[in-house]
């Protein structure tokens, strides 16, 4: 069944969108959503440094993704302006990113196809090392799930309560780093905020408790990759950006039926 790359392809968006859609919620509640942003534009950076090194795309990726999230969250703890510092960390990890991958010699390198994904072109290794990372954030945000919330919704709630809000937010940094590794392939190093922010944000009118809010945003997520794909095949359409434009379509029908939910 694998060798059929259209099976290939909606498995590997499902299993980015049950990683990428939770977290989201964590990225909304906290006002992340240009944290996620610099942290996945950074991800070209880290396909430079695979290829100069040698190593796997996702090493490198995984590498430069926690280094700059650990980068903006001892930056913001200094009390550095933060709107300011992301947009500047967020747009010049792009660009050094493009430069390096430009000035690497002897390698040719797709670039289209990590700045907005190559989900069609996804292989059964790709496929295993996806939803290894997926597992993976899925596992820690289970684990950690009470204590990200309390940290979320009051740090001095959660500092009273023996939680570590700093601790919390390191598991929030590695879990995003791991996303943005994995859905590179998919959606591209441009695309993945999207990924993260719009399912979570379409849940939001659904949902009464902070794990219903999770679950719809895993199922909007999923329904987004196999909608986004579906176009992508009628209407022959990059599948990348389909997949974040069926997830914009779901969005604009959420945003239109929640005055009639706030009514009932």
């Amino acid at each position: 069944m694998l060798d059929d790359f259209i099976v290939r392809a909606g498995l590997a968006g499902v299993g980015v969108a049950l990683a990428a859609a939770p977290l989201g919620c964590f990225v909304v509640w906290r006002r992340m959503a240009y944290f996620g942003d610099a942290t996945s534009h950074a991800a070209i950076l880290g396909v430079a440094l695979a290829l100069a090194a040698d190593l796997p795309v996702f090493a490198g990726v995984l590498a430069v993704a926690l280094a700059m999230a650990l980068i903006i969250t001892t930056l913001s703890e200094r009390q550095v302006s933060t709107d300011a510092l992301l947009g500047v960390l967020a747009h010049s990890a792009l660009a050094l990113g493009l430069v390096a991958v430009s000035m690497i010699e002897g390698v040719r390198v797709d670039l289209e196809s990590y700045l907005f994904g190559e989900i069609l072109a996804v292989t059964a290794t790709d496929l295993a090392v996806i939803w290894t990372g997926a597992g993976l954030v899925l596992a820690l945000l289970i684990w950690r799930w009470q204590a990200l919330l309390t940290a979320t919704l009051s740090p001095d709630l959660a500092s009273a309560s023996g939680i570590s809000p700093r601790r919390e937010q390191l598991v929030l940094t590695l879990a995003l780093a791991v996303t943005v590794a994995v859905a590179i392939k998919v959606v591209g190093a441009l695309l993945i905020a999207a990924m993260l922010i719009i399912p979570a944000a379409t849940a939001r009118p659904f949902a009464r408790t902070p794990e219903a809010m999770a679950t719809f945003a895993a199922l909007i997520g999923s329904l987004a990759t196999m909608g986004g794909l579906t176009g992508a095949f009628t209407f022959d359409t990059p599948a990348g950006p389909s997949i974040v434009t069926m997830a914009a379509v779901l969005f604009a029908s959420s945003a239109a039926l929640s005055p009639l939910l706030r009514r009932g």
